[in-house]
């Protein structure tokens, strides 16, 4: 069987043309044009994720002086309440500082007894019991004198008592607890209890 277009009929010949142009334009479409849009449509998604990322990032570049200062000021801030509440007993500091107003009290501190710490839930408190000798007047002036340290320091159980053999520079005899506090540290971890018995 000889097919040979050319002896068709020429409307024959038309309709053949456009079942051939239709299927090759369906063909270009199916599995070229739509693939192509498909990944045009991926990309122009990642695109805008991206764009928006950066949008993000110039944002939050631009406020970067702004969390610069901000984390300054909370580390000045911190460092000011680690002078209040301080991580650390500093005994030594803390006896000398007593012993420094009390010589400018004109008191004398006869004995200082630090006691062990308390451990409450943020902090620990640290009694000191101390033996004071001087005058009323005095003794004012060295509390005054310790209600302005740095560090927060309570004094309680404070017992006065007057001098059977008074001075003009010693009448009375004190004995108080300046109780101090110290912050614990959420890193550290907790001691191990002691096994019972032991």
């Amino acid at each position: 069987m000889d097919l040979n277009l050319s002896k068709l009929p020429w409307y024959v010949q038309i309709g053949a043309f456009v079942i051939i142009a239709a299927g090759g334009i369906g063909a270009y479409y199916y599995y070229y044009d739509m693939p192509a849009r498909e990944e045009m449509k991926g990309r122009e998604e990642q695109l805008a994720a991206i764009r928006v990322d950066i949008t993000k990032g110039l944002t939050t570049a631009r406020k970067l002086p702004e969390f610069r200062s901000e984390v300054a000021a909370l580390e000045a801030r911190l460092s000011n309440l680690r002078a209040i509440l301080p991580e650390d007993k500093d005994a030594g500091v803390l006896v000398r500082q007593f012993q420094t107003v009390a010589s400018q009290s004109n008191i004398l501190i006869k004995t200082i007894k630090p006691a062990p710490t308390v451990t409450k839930q943020l902090h620990s408190e640290w009694p000191i019991s101390m033996e004071l000798d001087g005058t009323y007047h005095n003794l004012a002036a060295f509390f005054d004198r310790v209600g302005k340290f740095t560090r927060i320091v309570n004094i309680s159980g404070l017992d006065i008592k007057a001098k059977e053999n008074a001075t003009s520079t010693s009448t009375i005899t004190a004995t108080c607890t300046a109780t101090t506090f110290v912050l614990l540290d959420a890193k550290k971890p907790a001691a191990p209890a002691a096994p019972k018995g032991t």
